[in-house]
């Protein structure tokens, strides 16, 4: 082997060399440039529809829970949520900013029941606002609904959460007054059903 042989092969190795350094170089900034950009992706802002999905999924969870929670009876006792549905007086209250208040002339000012204690232990903290209404079968068998908290209008970001309760006839005791007061007819006066409330709980961010 002459020495122009050995000084091409040294330069042969020496490219190969170079070019396998670029080619390492080159995986090199393409991997940081894939661990830049996924990076940056879960650093950024959520997108609307993404961040209300969020709050959406949250406020479902809070609002079962809540529910379920008044919705619980021991054996052969009356839930909490049957109880302020039984002891509604029939107005509408909001929140003022330290109590459930009603302007309604002659009739209690406050709402105090298990609902408001749970939402002032719970939403209010949160920031969350909210509206409770009843809706009920009508004696023209319509549905209808009345308000028990009305907070204002929901944003778009509302969600509802509602639970069944069955009243009965030994539930209520005074038919007359009951109805008189609230406005929920006997929808079955040849059993002691009276009537099934749709509790909603309506939940949204401010």
């Amino acid at each position: 082997m002459n020495r122009n042989d050995i000084l091409l092969g040294l330069e042969n190795d020496q490219l190969a060399q170079m070019h396998t350094l670029e080619a390492i170089m080159a995986s090199t900034i393409m991997v940081m440039i894939i661990v830049f950009a996924v990076q940056a992706t879960s650093l950024t802002p959520l997108t609307s529809s993404t961040a209300n999905a969020h709050i959406e999924a949250q406020l479902q969870v809070i609002g079962q829970d809540m529910l379920s929670a008044l919705d619980y009876s021991q054996y052969d006792q009356r839930s909490d949520l049957k109880n302020d549905i039984l002891n509604w007086n029939g107005n509408e209250y909001v929140w003022n900013g330290t109590s459930y208040y009603s302007d309604t002339p002659n009739a209690s000012s406050t709402l105090n029941s298990s609902i408001t204690d749970m939402l002032t232990y719970i939403a209010i903290p949160r920031g969350i606002a909210h509206n409770v209404q009843f809706t009920h079968m009508s004696d023209t068998g319509r549905f209808s609904s009345i308000f028990y908290i009305y907070n204002g209008d929901p944003s778009d970001n509302a969600v509802i959460i509602s639970r069944k309760v069955v009243l009965s006839n030994p539930d209520i005791g005074n038919t007359s007054t009951f109805q008189a007061n609230t406005g929920i007819v006997d929808i079955d006066d040849t059993t002691d059903l009276y009537n099934i409330i749709n509790v909603k709980l309506i939940l949204w961010r401010m």
